[in-house]
């Protein structure tokens, strides 16, 4: 399909440099970044995590920025027919197409002088909220944050919209990797608790950065969508913004997101942070909470077991505890004075931050060793996991491995020990891709 579409809003003016940038003919990294994250958004609903191999399957497809006298149009050719219905874009991935387009400029135009500016990070992803307008003053705490797999049964993608329902009816919103699976499911339930509720301005916010979304298009639900310039900014967009966190099963992904707020939780600063943790699943899900549970306490300790409550099968209590966590937030940013829209009081180390490239030298220098402070371990294991997402469905580094062969992690025998246990359970839960074998992008050495 062709079209010409014209932004309104903030984005129907853009600078000349602005659109230098973006139009294709320049063929830069910025055009080329807009024109995947742009394909991946049009091909909402394919069954697909290979960035790769939509861009294989769509080599045709163009998208092009263009000067005109009442602004700038966007003219997209030969693009995927299933997002159009007789002939016209459907309207929720049009907007998803121009939250593409404004997350892109901005962030290739505004963060790198926030950064030669002094801006921290926190500032950074603060401002890039606010751009979106996602950060809404005075309203009480309901936002949770949802985490989990695309590559989910369908009996654990039912129970997360159980959650989901339960959560909406409490007038709860949802906010997930936008993605399918665990990230759908949430949302999914609670739109129809919502319009139970009469509640008609429920907010579905997605967050994802454009590694990700290149690979994995936004659910049709999410009718927030923000991009982050990078996995880590991702990562503190959602525990800044988010109230409480629900967990579901998942894979390596899930997993990077949960040692991402437990290593933050565990640093003494924010041992006054409250900030409501939630695992849970069907009863067909039991074992993996519990093999999760035990990978946490042999590397992290009982201290980390500690932060979050593990409810197996019991979509009602989720909702009830997340509900009385969330009150427990509100009452202690009344009485520390910290904001309810942004949690600024929340200490994020840039062992957390700093955003980490994951080439074959980065993660055989990992150090999986408990010879280290807790939060320091949990920082590079969430490396690793976030280094085996970028080599699972990342198209730059599916090429990556392709050419130099899979990646290498190394450290004590009893972390490798119960890591490669772990990575094997969810190969043999197909937990690693959607749909096809799995042939892994890395390999555990002495």
């Amino acid at each position: 399909m062709d079209i010409t579409i014209r932004p309104k809003g903030q984005l129907d003016l853009l600078s000349q440099h602005e659109i230098s940038l973006l139009e294709g003919s320049n063929n830069n990294s910025v055009s080329a970044l807009f024109r995947q994250c742009a394909l991946a958004v049009l091909s909402c609903g394919s069954a697909h995590d290979d960035g790769h191999a939509l861009l294989e399957q769509h080599k045709n497809f163009e998208i092009n920025v263009s000067r005109s006298s009442r602004g700038v149009t966007l003219e997209l050719t030969n693009a995927p027919a299933e997002a159009f219905v007789e002939g016209k874009l459907i309207r929720g991935i049009e907007e998803h197409l121009l939250a593409v387009l404004r997350d892109i400029v901005y962030i290739q135009h505004q963060v790198p002088i926030w950064e030669r500016n002094g801006q921290s990070a926190s500032d950074v992803v603060f401002n890039i909220l606010r751009n979106a307008r996602a950060l809404k003053p005075r309203k009480k705490p309901n936002l949770v944050v949802c985490w989990g797999g695309h590559a989910i049964t369908n009996n654990e993608y039912n129970y997360t919209k159980e959650v989901g329902y339960f959560l909406g009816l409490r007038k709860i919103d949802i906010c997930t990797g936008c993605g399918t699976g665990a990230m759908k499911g949430p949302m999914k339930g609670a739109t129809i608790a919502h319009g139970k509720q009469r509640q008609n301005q429920g907010r579905y916010i997605g967050i994802t950065e454009p590694g990700i979304i290149a690979s994995e298009a936004p659910n049709a639900i999410v009718n927030e969508l923000i991009i982050l310039p990078d996995i880590e900014k991702r990562l503190e967009a959602f525990v800044r913004l988010g109230h409480g966190i629900i967990v579901f099963p998942g894979g390596v992904g899930t997993c990077e997101e949960i040692l991402y707020i437990l290593g933050i939780l565990m640093h003494p600063a924010n041992k006054d942070v409250i900030v409501p943790l939630i695992l849970t699943g069907p009863k067909e899900a039991a074992n993996y909470f519990t093999a999760l549970d035990t990978f946490i306490k042999s590397t992290l300790g009982d201290e980390a077991s500690c932060l979050y409550t593990i409810i197996i099968d019991d979509p009602v209590t989720v909702a009830r505890t997340m509900s009385a966590g969330l009150l427990q937030v509100q009452q202690s940013r009344q009485k520390q004075e910290d904001a309810y829209h942004y949690n600024w009081l929340l200490n994020v180390e840039p062992d957390f931050q700093i955003p980490f490239e994951p080439n074959h030298a980065n993660m055989r220098a990992l150090n999986l060793s408990k010879d280290q402070p807790k939060e320091k371990l949990a920082a590079d294991l969430r490396r690793a996991f976030s280094g085996i997402v970028a080599g699972n469905v990342k198209a730059d580094y599916v090429y990556l491995i392709k050419e130099k062969g899979l990646y290498q992690l190394q450290g004590d025998a009893d972390i490798m020990e119960k890591l490669d246990a772990l990575l094997n359970d969810f190969i043999e839960q197909k937990r690693m891709k959607i749909s096809g074998e799995y042939s892994p992008c890395y390999e555990l050495v002495d």
